[in-house]
């Protein structure tokens, strides 16, 4: 029995630094959470009639975070990916794919907001983090 403890204890273990290794960019689940604010955080900075739903946001980056830290990531790690030019660079171009693929004109205003209304509508994780004003 106490063997079994052990082996179990190092699996555990063993999963937390593996966890660790990898990038947080490469975790599905937060990755895709960050893409979803920062979606919603270009709508609503693009569009007139939308706001953030800022409780929302911030609830979500706590579980995410949360996620992270359970992962084995670090305080040091989560800051740095938050940082990273890269990363920001990176879910920009995402974002603006994204929002392209779905009919947004940079240079239109009220095509974010139809995007917006649209994400709002379906009750998307994007469009929890939006209002209308």
């Amino acid at each position: 029995m106490r063997h079994l403890f052990l082996v179990l204890g190092i699996v555990v273990l063993s999963a937390g630094s593996v966890a660790a290794q990898q990038k947080l960019r490469d975790v599905k689940s937060i990755d895709d959470a960050v893409f979803d604010v920062a979606v919603a955080d270009k709508i609503r900075k693009e569009c007139p009639e939308i706001s953030a739903r800022v409780v929302r946001a911030l609830n979500l980056y706590r579980k995410t975070r949360a996620e992270a830290k359970a992962l084995g990531f670090t305080d040091a790690e989560i800051k740095a990916y938050g940082d990273s030019e890269a990363e920001k660079a990176r879910m920009r171009a995402k974002g603006e794919a994204y929002l392209r693929r779905h009919g947004v004109v940079a240079s239109d205003p009220q095509s974010y907001c139809a995007v917006g209304r649209k994400e709002i509508q379906k009750s998307s994780r994007i469009g929890s983090l939006l209002r209308e004003k």
